[in-house]
């Protein structure tokens, strides 16, 4: 691959990077477009690295691509809330259970650091950092890198859904009681629990959202 190659895909991730923060955060707003002439001169690009930069959040699930009508930020709708729900609650406990064995005392005294800092965290900003943190830090060493990039994605789009509907939850003492309540039972040694925990805990969460999403 030459350098122009090189530097073009680092442009296209740049922009996709900056724009699904915007989009996660609600700084663009569902259904708002994605103007290519706009960002090309907003970020000293050609129009290719903005049209790739389109194809990777179209790929997340972030964006929509309309024939004839340009590029959107995907729309919030409460059955795409199950869905990912329904998909992580399905990817988690498989990487959980695969890489639970080699979780170290170390590691679980580190989960419950981070959920003491989620329970005193003020923001929004700071909830979902910390949330992510945490799920990445119980499923780590599944050492299958395909099904955490998958989760991963699948994370960003739930991100969207927290950062759009948090206002309307009490979700802050749930989400982290529920946390301890999986570390618990990882560290009493009882892997399925935990599993099973986990898997709940995202159901329920994506409950909660879609229905926010279904009472606007």
């Amino acid at each position: 691959m030459n350098n122009d190659a090189k530097d073009g895909r680092s442009l296209a991730e740049q922009i996709a990077s900056t724009l699904a923060e915007r989009i996660i955060t609600g700084r663009i707003a569902p259904g708002e477009r994605l103007l290519q002439e706009h960002l090309a001169v907003e970020f000293g690009a050609s129009h290719v690295p903005v049209r790739e930069a389109f194809r990777r959040l179209e790929a997340q699930g972030l964006a929509v691509v309309e024939p004839r009508k340009g590029v959107r930020a995907a729309p919030l709708d409460p059955l795409a809330v199950m869905e990912v729900a329904k998909m992580r609650a399905a990817l988690e406990p498989l990487a959980l259970r695969e890489g639970a064995a080699r979780l170290t005392s170390a590691d679980l005294r580190r989960l419950d650091a981070l959920i003491d800092a989620e329970s005193s965290a003020q923001g929004i900003e700071a909830l979902e950092k910390l949330n992510a943190q945490l799920h990445g830090a119980l499923l780590e060493h599944c050492r299958m890198p395909y099904l955490l990039s998958s989760i991963a994605d699948l994370h960003r789009i739930s991100a969207r859904h927290l950062f759009a509907t948090w206002q309307k939850l009490d979700w802050q003492a749930r989400s982290s009681d529920e946390h301890r309540r999986i570390v618990a039972a990882l560290r009493a040694g009882d892997v399925e629990a935990a599993c099973a925990a986990l898997a709940a805990h995202i159901v329920d969460a994506g409950t909660a959202l879609a229905d926010v999403l279904r009472s606007r």
